[in-house]
């Protein structure tokens, strides 16, 4: 298979048990193409920075952690392709798939490994919350997005750049960069992936699905605000509606139902104000 060269970027935090073999096996699995590895350490406590340089890897080392985000953009921005790929260094993720992700970048801007794949190994205790966010983020999107946050997936750099300024430093990037791409309309396509058990222990914690479902939330309204003003501000129509029907059933009109008719009213202008200037761009340089 013919593709142009391409940068693997792996962020790294405490990683010295997956590092290595993740390394290797990108090396040995990716002999036959040209690309450049770069490791950026997130200011590890251990000798991640040491065993991947070992390993033959460019590593670029941050003096204090700054999470996962940050992590990628830095070593996106030091990156010399135009082609990015990213993954994780734990282990979990199947180098052989690199290959048909990067070619799919002759196509598309964006081109993810969904976790879909016969073999999947994401822990019970997180489906549940993952498929919710999941289909919110669907809805929001207006696609179905059949993996919101996989870690290994090939990119433009020049689509990463142009996002940077919203792009979060924890592990809501991957999160944040789909819905980016997806809600301004960029080509981003989907690819069936494995995914193994993970080596080390996982840095995700319970109070990380409320930070993406902030994200989520945070994020359309940006691109797409009238995806969630109109259905809130529909709410409180609604319940103003209800309340109407009721106070004339029992002949006592309140004002209670005025309220949440103005309540939704506001909601709705507050949603077409953000509207245009989500239409405008408006973002800092």
């Amino acid at each position: 298979m013919q593709i142009e060269p391409f940068t693997v970027v792996i962020p790294a935090f405490n990683e010295e048990a997956g590092i290595q073999p993740v390394i290797h096996e990108l090396q040995q699995g990716l002999a036959d193409y040209d690309f450049k590895l770069i490791v950026v350490d997130d200011g590890s406590e251990d000798r991640t920075a040491e065993l991947a340089r070992e390993a033959g890897a460019t590593v670029l080392s941050q003096p204090v952690n700054r999470g996962y985000g940050a992590s990628l953009k830095t070593g996106i921005r030091q990156a010399s392709h135009d082609n990015i790929v990213i993954i994780d260094a734990d282990g979990t993720y199947p180098v052989a798939a690199i290959p048909s992700l990067v070619a799919g970048l002759a196509e598309y801007e964006m081109v993810v490994g969904a976790r879909i794949g016969a073999n999947v190994s994401i822990p019970l205790i997180r489906r549940p919350a993952k498929r919710v966010l999941q289909w919110l983020a669907s809805y929001l999107a207006g696609r179905k997005i059949p993996d919101l946050n996989s870690g290994l997936r090939a990119m433009k750099r020049d689509l990463v750049l142009q996002y940077a300024f919203l792009l979060p430093s924890g592990f809501s990037f991957t999160t944040t960069i789909t819905l980016a791409a997806l809600c301004r309309d960029h080509l981003v396509d989907y690819q069936k992936i494995d995914y193994r058990a993970r080596v080390g222990k996982s840095k995700i914690r319970p109070h990380h699905a409320f930070d993406f479902l902030i994200l989520i939330l945070r994020t359309i309204v940006y691109f797409n605000p009238l995806k969630v003003f109109l259905p809130l501000g529909a709410v409180f129509v609604f319940t103003g509606l209800i309340k109407t029907i009721y106070d004339i059933w029992i002949g006592d009109l309140s004002e209670s139902a005025i309220f949440a008719f103005l309540a939704g009213g506001l909601v709705w202008v507050v949603g077409l104000l953000s509207d245009q200037i989500s239409r405008m761009g408006i973002h800092p340089d």
